[in-house]
């Protein structure tokens, strides 16, 4: 997942080699991710982080970007998969936005389903309740961009979902990479930041989702590739994006069992 890592300011022909190298020249230890020389973060400034790992079998080593965002999102949990050979990552199913007190309940457990990543899955307890929730710091990073544009030029099922016009659809098949989601959604802001390491402008885009505003990052070259024109305010994005995670709040207290499922 290279490519991923433009979505934070690294040009396609920057060798990968050389970020995983800054990050074990300059990181700290990445929190809950297992022993401190397999795993490592490097602060960027403007909450962008760079984050590598170690795979002890084979030696190699791999490297994705996070975003710590400033909210939390609440997600009401309906399965916890574990990550095959990634023990401290999880794979996050469930319903954002559920409501606050039960008497709110409209017949859906929350807003909008979404699956993400959770990086600090050490964290989670072995069994978790049905339906419990957590709070996540959660933003995506594009995979592929469709449309970026006013609302006139998007597809159709944009407005299918919500009368703001949000549509946040998880991919399902078996064969989808887990913690992607094709989304289309309003842009509220676009807040700039530069990659000290390239001093490439990168966009933070809010976008308008239900009950808390989402943070998503692009590749400008995969805009400039597809002849797509950089996000601003009042337009809209449309794509598939891999949603990246931390926990921020609702464990339960260690000192008691539940169960999943």
């Amino acid at each position: 997942m290279d490519f991923l890592l433009e979505c934070i300011g690294f040009p396609p022909d920057h060798p990968t080699d050389d970020v995983i190298a800054l990050v074990l020249e300059r990181g700290e230890p990445a929190p809950w991710r297992g022993a401190p020389e397999d795993h490592r973060r490097l602060a960027l400034g403007g909450g962008i982080e760079l984050r590598a790992d170690r795979d002890p079998d084979h030696g190699r080593w791999s490297v994705l970007p996070y975003y710590q965002v400033e909210h939390r999102l609440r997600i009401a949990a309906e399965e916890i998969r574990p990550v095959p050979d990634s023990p401290f990552d999880a794979l996050l199913i469930g319903w954002a936005a559920p409501p606050v007190f039960r008497e709110e309940q409209t017949g859906r457990p929350g807003e909008y389903r979404l699956s993400l990543y959770l990086t600090d899955a050490r964290r989670l307890p072995p069994t978790l309740d049905h339906g419990h929730v957590l709070a996540v710091n959660v933003a995506g990073f594009a995979l592929d961009v469709d449309y970026v544009g006013p609302d006139e030029g998007a597809t159709e099922h944009a407005f299918t979902e919500r009368e703001t016009g949000a549509s946040i659809v998880p991919l399902g098949s078996p064969a989808d990479p887990g913690g992607c989601a094709e989304v289309s959604l309003r842009i509220t802001r676009v807040k700039h930041v530069v990659n000290p390491i390239t001093q490439v402008a990168v966009d933070v885009l809010e976008v308008d989702a239900p009950e808390r505003p989402l943070q998503l990052f692009v590749s400008r070259w995969q805009l400039e590739r597809d002849t797509l024109p950089a996000p601003r305010p009042g337009w809209r994005i449309e794509g598939t994006f891999l949603f990246l995670g931390r926990i921020a709040g609702g464990l339960p207290a260690r000192s008691g069992r539940s169960t999943f499922g």
